[in-house]
């Protein structure tokens, strides 16, 4: 069972932050795992923006969760406002 404990990523860097989730009541910190499934617009004038959409989460640090991904993937986009806050513009 996996469980959303917190995130404190924010503005400007909505991406760069600490999750922390219970996964079978045991705690972990994620630090820098999230990735932001938006990305940045540009049009002809090169006036940009960036739109927003669920998250992906970077387990390379926790194999042991790899067969969790889709339960805390899940857990975090319900949780979590949609990624790509444009900061990295």
């Amino acid at each position: 069972m996996v469980e959303f404990v917190s995130y404190d990523g924010k503005y400007p860097c909505l991406c760069m932050g600490t999750l922390i989730i219970k996964v079978n009541e045991k705690k972990y910190s994620l630090k820098d795992a999230m990735i932001s499934g938006g990305h940045i617009c540009k049009d002809e004038d090169w006036n940009m923006w960036a739109e927003q959409d669920d998250w992906g989460i970077d387990l390379s640090e926790f194999p042991e969760l790899e067969s969790y991904r889709k339960e805390i993937t899940r857990v975090v986009n319900e949780n979590v406002p949609q990624g790509c806050c444009g900061g990295c513009i």
